[in-house]
């Protein structure tokens, strides 16, 4: 499937080596402001070839909005956005056009489908979350109007963990570190990897601040559920701990419980969601993301024919996907706390009434 939502729905379109790449997205509310400007610069925080840690491939990911903006507002109708490929060199990927990448979904997509996009991975390419993110810029649009806010940044590279966190510092890092302490440690590991034709893991931490109580829909669209759905379908995603998450199984009742006062939460182990709905308190995510599975080491495989061949890439790759991957992840929060909260209306009979008596 390439939609997403129930309410606030988004479809991505297009492969890494296509003409190009976008996204519709619908149900938007009528009467948001379409800030362009703020939509481009979202796609530059992501955009490839910015600095020695990230691909050398150089994309401008340059937006254009085609339908459901008027007069700098949203209509109420789908708006369709397309970034076009003008950087993509597909010759580096023949010599491996009928091989199967270890760690990538080349193997997978030619068993489900019978047809190979061998030119970057083509539809399962990271460069899809291009489109994710000029989705996601529209719903932080939408939040913004509720003062709803939702900040990322890089928490641990190659197990080298932030210990302070400081999302305004993470804005202007090369790497979009949260720990300045850490910072430079990180950018060693990566470069270090780089150097020696590696890559290395890393894990993104999501915070969102000001959501309402009640977002969530028991039992079978939860937030957390939803969150984790949403972290999962990123590539390269192979875990999301809400929370506390997996440590809250080494805690007892006593030390993992957020006692609370008139004035709120005192704790917040829980990551501002009970029972899969928001209790108000910051909503705070880890993703943990694998090593980037294009490595320039040759690696034993096999080609579609079953014979065994050493694989050997060439072409241009993020050495940390974690990175980038952080922006996207950022992203996919505010879609789902855009579809949640158009789910919330009419819960109560209450909400009808505000909407439809004076």
């Amino acid at each position: 499937m390439n939609s997403f939502g129930k309410r606030f729905i988004f479809t991505t379109f297009g492969e890494s080596h296509g003409k190009a790449l976008g996204c519709v997205v619908d149900g938007i509310p009528a009467g948001i402001v379409i800030d362009e400007a703020f939509i481009q610069s979202e796609l530059d925080r992501r955009k490839p070839g910015q600095n020695s840690y990230a691909t050398a491939r150089k994309e401008s990911d340059k937006v254009e909005i085609l339908s459901g903006v008027f007069e700098g507002k949203s209509t109420g109708t789908p708006i369709a956005m397309v970034i076009f490929n003008t950087n993509q060199k597909s010759k580096d990927y023949t010599n491996i056009k009928d091989l199967f990448r270890p760690g990538h979904a080349d193997f997978t997509y030619y068993h489900k489908y019978g047809i190979r996009d061998y030119r970057g991975g083509g539809r399962s390419s990271a460069r899809e979350t291009a489109a994710r993110v000029a989705a996601g810029a529209i719903a932080k649009l939408m939040l913004k109007e509720l003062d709803i806010e939702v900040l990322s940044g890089v928490y641990a590279i190659d197990g080298i963990n932030a210990t302070n966190i400081d999302f305004e510092y993470a804005k202007s890092s090369e790497i979009f570190a949260l720990d300045k302490d850490q910072e430079l440690a990180q950018k060693e590991a990566v470069l270090n990897a780089k150097n020696s034709h590696d890559s290395v893991g890393g894990v993104a931490l999501v915070t969102i601040k000001n959501t309402p109580i009640g977002l969530g829909e028991p039992i079978y669209y939860k937030l957390d559920a939803l969150l984790a759905d949403a972290m999962m379908s990123i590539n390269a995603v192979k875990g999301i701990e809400i929370g506390e998450g997996t440590n809250c199984a080494l805690l007892s009742g006593t030390q993992n419980n957020d006692e609370i006062n008139k004035n709120g939460f005192l704790t917040n182990h829980s990551g501002g969601i009970l029972g899969g709905i928001s209790n108000g308190d910051d909503i705070n995510i880890k993703i943990s993301f694998k090593p980037t599975p294009s490595i320039f080491k040759k690696q034993q495989t096999i080609d579609i024919h079953s014979n065994e061949v050493n694989c050997e890439l060439k072409g241009r790759h993020d050495p940390c996907v974690a990175i980038r991957g952080s922006i996207v992840a950022e992203s996919m929060a505010a879609l789902v706390v855009a579809d949640l909260l158009l789910l919330n209306l009419g819960r109560t009979i209450q909400q009808l009434r505000n909407v439809y008596t004076s």
